[in-house]
């Protein structure tokens, strides 16, 4: 079997004004980790589009020293 070199692309179907499929029954169908995993990219690409490419949230640690008891 040989390995194609380029990547799946989803499947594009057109629909007339009206005409479209209900997209709610679909992801009420799907299961809860699809949809969160799905949101997560649709997130994703707005803030890639809208902040470019790499912006992510910084992460802030404070070393606390504590007694021992």
């Amino acid at each position: 079997m040989e390995a194609s070199s380029s990547p799946t692309r989803p499947a594009i179907r057109i629909y007339k004004k009206g005409e479209e499929p209900d997209d709610v029954l679909y992801w009420l169908s799907r299961p809860a980790i699809e949809r969160i995993r799905a949101l997560e990219e649709i997130r994703k690409q707005y803030n890639d589009w809208k902040y470019g490419v790499g912006r992510e949230f910084q992460r802030v640690y404070t070393i606390v020293k504590r007694k021992r008891r």
